[in-house]
């Protein structure tokens, strides 16, 4: 007991060092800036608690659970050698993780609401889920043949533009703040303990060219058939939706309900963790016939998971939903944009550097590169990339133009990169580009630019209002091939100077 007390202290810290660097920034533009005390201040601050003690439980729970089971079942399967169990495997695995995933609960919350019920959450939830398992089982396939990942993405990529060229407006930046949401707290360290592993116990592969580029893959395909769903869904018609439906939802999110409505919150948490459950006792006993080596452990730790997803999603109502937009209707009264772009920025920046599967990664990389990539600098460099992004994110917001350009235009300027950059760095980058945006970020980024769209006059709150995840999820990937390809430049230049 002392042990598990211990380990959630520890992850209650966690969370409260992730939540710093954007109550730090808020904080500063509060106190030197607008020289104000938000409204509703206390309860954003408790709101910020109950994320962290939410978190911190969901965590804990995941480290009693999911986790030890599913590296377990990794290695039995691998072990194994069977190619279609390891793809079925991964399939079920990508799908369970991010079903659960809370920033994606968050996102498809907010855009059902905004929708007026045209987008319903649990249809996006279950088609970037099965999006992501179809990932998982392709990437296994692409590790064990030993695929280069430059041509998936370039194909990916070409798709994804093709499609968005079709899609209707309503859905553009959604789609893409989907594809940015799907590699976080759950499914990131799932995700990148399989294509190390694979590659490290496959003879002639390599940890680092070959290892990384699942979390790229899982963040790609979500966007091509999310964008496929809207133009079901909208089917060439023009969308009632608007700043009205976001009343409803500043309504809705002022407090968490009473005891009934509590109780139906618990229960839809456990509708989103079940299928995790269902996947792990399937492979568990009809495909491995072992059974599980300490059930109730694992059983506390789903129960944890359940009442973690809980306290986040009430969290996420007082906390940190409320902080977002109150900072831009307090920022958008300034009688310059100047400081929403400083504020854009400095939130990018700075929660970026305290992400922390982003300094997982980076140490991962660092480790099977050899030499090659120091984690310091990658985190530098991606932050740098996420900050540009929020901010040229918040720019389109500002100007009114269409998202399409900004993100063809981006993923355009990628595959350029791809095809220029040097090998090594391809998989890693578009890895770094999925891993940028917290469970405490992308509420946050996601209510600032629904509070933009709902404060400035001619813009649609379904329209305009998503899209800046998915720049945060662009531009990493251009600062960090943009070095390796100068890198390797310099390098060269210098190897031919006598």
């Amino acid at each position: 007991m002392a042990e598990q007390l211990r380990d959630f202290a520890h992850a209650l810290l966690h969370a409260l060092r992730n939540l710093m660097p954007i109550i730090v920034v808020v904080v500063a533009f509060q106190a030197l800036l607008l020289r104000q005390w938000p409204e509703g201040g206390l309860a954003m601050a408790g709101g910020l608690l109950i994320v962290a003690v939410g978190v911190a439980l969901f965590l804990q729970g995941l480290e009693l659970s999911i986790f030890p089971v599913g590296k377990r079942l990794a290695n039995q399967f691998t072990r194994r050698g069977s190619m279609p169990l390891l793809m079925l495997f991964g399939f079920a695995m990508g799908f369970s993780a991010v079903v659960a995933e809370p920033a994606l609960i968050a996102v498809a919350e907010q855009a059902k609401e905004i929708s007026a019920g045209r987008i319903d959450a649990l249809t996006l939830r279950l088609i970037v889920a099965t999006s992501v398992g179809l990932v998982m089982a392709l990437g296994v396939f692409r590790v064990i043949l030993g695929h280069p990942l430059h041509w998936y993405m370039i194909i990916g990529y070409v798709l994804v533009v093709l499609v968005t060229f079709f899609a209707p407006e309503e859905i553009v930046g959604l789609a893409y703040d989907s594809g940015g949401v799907t590699t976080n707290i759950v499914t990131v360290p799932l995700i990148a303990a399989l294509g190390i592993g694979l590659a490290s116990s496959i003879q002639g592969r390599n940890p680092l060219i070959d290892g990384f580029g699942l979390v790229a893959l899982a963040v790609m395909v979500p966007m091509i058939s999310v964008q496929l769903y809207g133009i079901l869904v909208y089917g060439g018609s023009e969308s009632e939706a608007g700043n009205a439906a976001l009343i409803a939802v500043q309504a809705e999110v002022e407090a968490p309900g009473g005891l009934l409505a509590m109780v139906l919150e618990l229960f839809a948490m456990l509708r989103d963790v079940l299928p995790i459950l269902l996947v792990i006792l399937f492979f568990q006993y009809a495909v491995l016939r072992h059974p599980l080596s300490s059930p109730v452990r694992v059983g506390i730790g789903f129960a944890l998971v359940i009442v973690g997803l809980y306290a986040f999603v009430v969290g996420l109502k007082l906390g940190l939903f409320p902080i977002g937009r109150n900072m831009a209707e307090q920022l958008i009264a300034l009688d310059t944009w100047l400081w929403v772009y400083l504020f854009a920025f400095c939130i990018g920046f700075a929660t970026t550097m305290a992400e922390p599967a982003l300094l997982a990664v980076g140490q991962q990389a660092e480790e099977a590169a050899a030499g090659k990539i120091q984690g310091n600098v990658i985190r530098l460099l991606v932050a740098l990339g996420v900050a540009i992004g929020i901010t040229i994110g918040v720019h389109r917001i500002i100007s009114g133009d269409s998202i399409h350009h900004y993100i063809i235009g981006g993923y355009l300027l990628v595959i350029l990169l791809t095809l220029l950059a040097p090998r090594y760095i391809v998989a890693l980058a578009f890895d770094l580009g999925g891993v940028t945006t917290s469970e405490v970020t992308v509420p946050l980024v996601t209510a600032l630019g629904i509070g933009l769209a709902s404060q400035i006059e001619g813009r649609n709150v379904l329209i305009d209002g998503f899209g800046l995840i998915a720049f945060a999820s662009i531009f990493p990937i251009v600062t960090v091939m943009g070095y390796a390809i100068l890198m390797d430049r310099v390098a060269k230049t210098r190897d031919k100077t006598p």
